[in-house]
């Protein structure tokens, strides 16, 4: 959700009693919308984080490092004058608004203690860091607003001009200030209206999410519309005087909200009961703790699927150039089947030599291999002698009998590449990290289809660390999937023993998965939750039902040429397993 006003007033009052009193040492500003501050005091160092980019705007301590620009930006250079050696005074929130006003006091030019405001607005795309002095005229800020004001701020923001803050919401109240009078005159909209749509409309300082969580907890339904209120909005108004009461009392609880493989959905200052059964809900340590966790998991999605897009970009262009050549090839190996017509051709002109002469273009003769003795037409080339006409039909017929062998191997080959190709592209929606990406992208630079980057030291970390994923079944069992595939070659063909069990989708692409039984034959419940390992690891994660083969490592063989991944197996059984997601997270082995 974006970080609302009563959100913020949680964040507010968790860093005035982190950074009060704390001084500025440096000023960083490592992205074009983001400015950290590094503080010291109590004997302590932190930094605080202002993000007023659109879609990331917050304020919060930090344990994350950011890479700093060659050259810092105009806008860091005027704030390390302004406020190197500055100390926090105090944290101001105006209202029910989304705006941060830090109180600071700094020495000016003259040597003289000077107050200075840091005002941080976090409203949207209108989001900007301003610095005024003592008496509020801008001194500079991040984003700089001048003749033409939008529809959103109605206002100059320009170095000179005193600041003032941005135009209240009109016809909106504010919720901490409600009391039950005014909520009962409130309390009017249309039929067709959704309680929560009636709640942002009518409120400032709530998201979508606090709206759809009141209505959920007042109805047990987050889409109930006013017109099916029976109550007349009581336990409606009962929940949200209890929630503003809490928060006008500065009472605040950090919850974030995960959603499958532990991807940052949501956060808020209240338990979020609407998506238990969904999502993880869970409370955090604090409010910089669960903003800072929340946007670097974020930005490292965001990392990882723009260079997943890249790879996957990058190999699907391969396979598409592949697919097209696959059929050309084929198209080549249909045209050779009519091969032994040229032979018979050449045998019909040889035997006619008699009566073909030179500059003759058809030949009409008997056709001996057909049962019927019917006659045959046969194309000649009036330039060529009789002799020269059979010796190229008898040539077209070798050349076509070769092109077969040849094509059959290169189609052969160009299937095996196309399969390998394609578990590259599922493999890369199964990576979770950095690190899987990187080990991705190594195999495409061994296996030529990547260059390799060009870089001071050479990067070994897709080579070193081929860790396959680690589970433990439900009677202790140690089981172990790749999750590429370099992982599935060196667990399947060096790591595993050749007595343990190994387990792949039939036909399906996906990961190598061994139980690691030390020779004796596994239990039935380890082998159908090694089975759901390898189903959930497959590009038929989806599927209801997915056959699995299972047989000893000693069985499986690499295949001849093979890219990695690809291998041979015999003696193998099958079993029927379903991809369960939670199966598999509760078996896996966190330290992993």
């Amino acid at each position: 959700m974006p970080l609302d006003a009563i959100c913020l007033a949680g964040v507010r009052k968790e860093l005035s009693e982190q950074v009060s009193g704390h001084k500025i040492d440096k000023v960083h500003q490592p992205e074009r919308d983001v400015v950290i501050l590094s503080l010291r005091g109590r004997a302590l160092q932190s930094h605080l984080l202002i993000s007023a980019g659109s879609g990331d705007m917050r304020v919060h301590l930090t344990r994350h490092r950011f890479d700093n620009p060659a050259s810092p930006h105009m806008f860091c250079m005027l704030l390390r004058k302004h406020l190197t050696g500055a100390r926090i005074v105090e944290i101001i929130q105006p209202g029910s608004e989304r705006i941060l006003e830090f109180s600071l006091e700094a020495y000016d030019a003259m040597g003289v203690n000077s107050r200075k405001y840091l005002i941080v607005e976090l409203i949207g795309r209108s989001s900007n860091i301003i610095l005024t002095d003592g008496d509020r005229l801008i001194i500079d800020c991040l984003r700089r607003v001048g003749g033409e004001f939008s529809s959103l701020d109605k206002r100059a923001v320009l170095p000179g001009l005193i600041y003032r803050r941005p135009p209240a919401q009109e016809g909106k109240t504010d919720p901490l200030t409600t009391t039950s009078e005014q909520w009962q005159a409130l309390y009017k909209a249309p039929d067709g209206t959704t309680v929560d749509k009636w709640l942002l409309s009518a409120f400032t300082g709530l998201s979508p999410l606090i709206c759809r969580e009141l209505s959920w907890r007042a109805y047990a339904n987050a889409d109930v519309r006013m017109g099916e209120v029976s109550d007349g909005g009581e336990a409606l108004q009962h929940e949200f005087l209890k929630l503003t009461e809490l928060a006008s009392s500065g009472v605040f609880e950090p919850w974030a909200i995960m959603g499958q493989d532990n991807r940052p959905h949501d956060f808020s200052y209240t338990r979020i009961m609407q998506y238990e059964g969904v999502f993880e809900v869970k409370p955090e340590e604090g409010f910089s703790v669960m903003l800072d966790g929340f946007y670097t998991k974020k930005a490292q999605l965001a990392r990882i699927n723009q260079r997943a897009t890249t790879i996957v970009k990058t190999v699907k262009t391969a396979r598409d150039r592949l697919v097209r050549k696959l059929a050309a090839q084929k198209a080549e190996l249909e045209a050779t089947a009519n091969r032994g017509y040229l032979r018979e051709c050449g045998d019909i002109i040889t035997a006619n030599l008699h009566i073909i002469s030179k500059g003759q273009s058809v030949l009409h003769a008997q056709d001996f291999f057909s049962d019927k003795a019917e006659m045959r037409t046969i194309t000649l080339d009036p330039r060529k002698t009789p002799q020269q006409n059979a010796a190229k039909y008898y040539k077209n017929y070798t050349k076509a009998r070769n092109a077969e062998r040849f094509l059959t191997d290169q189609i052969l080959h160009a299937e095996k590449e196309l399969q390998y190709l394609e578990s590259v592209i599922d493999e890369t929606g199964l990576a979770g990290d950095e690190h899987d990406l990187r080990e991705i992208r190594h195999e495409l630079v061994h296996t030529g289809y990547l260059k390799q980057q060009k870089q001071s030291k050479p990067d070994k970390s897709g080579a070193a660390r081929l860790v396959p994923m680690q589970f433990e079944s439900s009677t202790g069992i140690s089981i172990l999937a790749g999750k590429n595939n370099m992982q599935n070659d060196k667990l399947t063909l060096k790591t595993a023993a050749k007595s343990d069990i190994w387990l792949h989708t039939q036909k399906i692409h996906g990961s190598h998965v061994i139980i690691s039984c030390g020779g004796a034959t596994p239990d039935e419940t380890t082998l159908k939750e090694a089975a759901a390992i390898a189903a959930y690891y497959s590009s038929a994660r989806s599927e209801g039902k997915v056959p699995v083969d299972y047989t000893h490592v000693k069985h499986v063989k690499k295949m001849a040429g093979g890219r990695p991944g690809m291998v041979v197996y015999t003696s193998y059984k099958t079993i029927i397993a379903v991809p369960d997601e939670a199966l598999v997270k509760r078996l896996q082995v966190k330290n992993n």
